[in-house]
């Protein structure tokens, strides 16, 4: 067995059941792709892949995933009504069963989200167990996240410069990097960074960035 941080990683969070994968995983992941997309989301077409297709819908998870939408935790009483709730605040959600090939995970959701402000998302995640979730896509650039750190995301055109100014800021800020993880399309293309920090960056550092890069997100550990 690998080594765990705590009991809770064994037995699972503290959560509205049944499933810690299929539901308070799938609350994180509507919590993190919420956060992506920095408003209120007012449309939401979720895919469904593998597991999630099969048996998602016994297990609660569209509606542990439109309540992460909303900003539900895991244990929060509302998931079980996230639907009517969602209706009542103007979220239209829409869900479709895919097939997404045997390189996914077979508990993934793909949201494609609409925000209040006009901005659009495409998420993809998997939950991996236990309640633990990781972002693989983002508007379809590969990447790596967990949710459990503070997490500084940029979308970026394919040039020198970024991560080390991102590096620097960081730096600066005597902010220590857990893990970090930078891919691209193609040779200036877009390019996609995601930077896992024990600490927050203050605001201040982010906004350095929103001058270089596409699109900059700071995002607060999701639990």
């Amino acid at each position: 067995m690998g080594k765990a941080d705590s009991v809770f990683e064994v037995i699972g969070p503290i959560m509205i059941g049944p499933s810690s994968s299929h539901t308070a995983g799938a609350v994180r992941i509507g919590q993190i792709a919420g956060a992506i997309l920095g408003e209120p989301a007012v449309k939401a077409v979720i895919y469904l892949h593998g597991s999630y297709a099969l048996t998602g819908k016994g297990h609660g998870t569209d509606k542990a995933l439109v309540a992460g939408l909303l900003g539900f935790g895991a244990a929060d009483e509302r998931i079980s009504s996230s639907l009517v709730i969602a209706k009542e605040k103007g979220l239209l959600v829409k869900f479709r069963c895919v097939d997404l090939g045997d390189d996914y995970h077979p508990n993934t959701a793909r949201l494609l989200l609409q925000g209040s402000k006009g901005t659009s998302f495409e998420i993809t995640a998997i939950s991996v167990g236990g309640g633990n979730i990781s972002v693989i896509e983002i508007n379809g650039l590969p990447i790596k996240l967990s949710g459990e750190y503070y997490t500084l995301i940029t979308i970026h055109k394919d040039q020198p410069g970024i991560v080390a100014q991102a590096s620097e800021i960081i730096a600066k800020n005597k902010v220590n990097i857990a893990t970090a993880n930078v891919t691209r399309q193609r040779r200036g293309g877009l390019a996609a960074m995601a930077i896992e920090m024990d600490q927050p960056l203050p605001l201040e550092a982010v906004k350095q960035l929103e001058d270089v890069a596409h699109i900059v997100r700071f995002i607060q550990p999701v639990y």
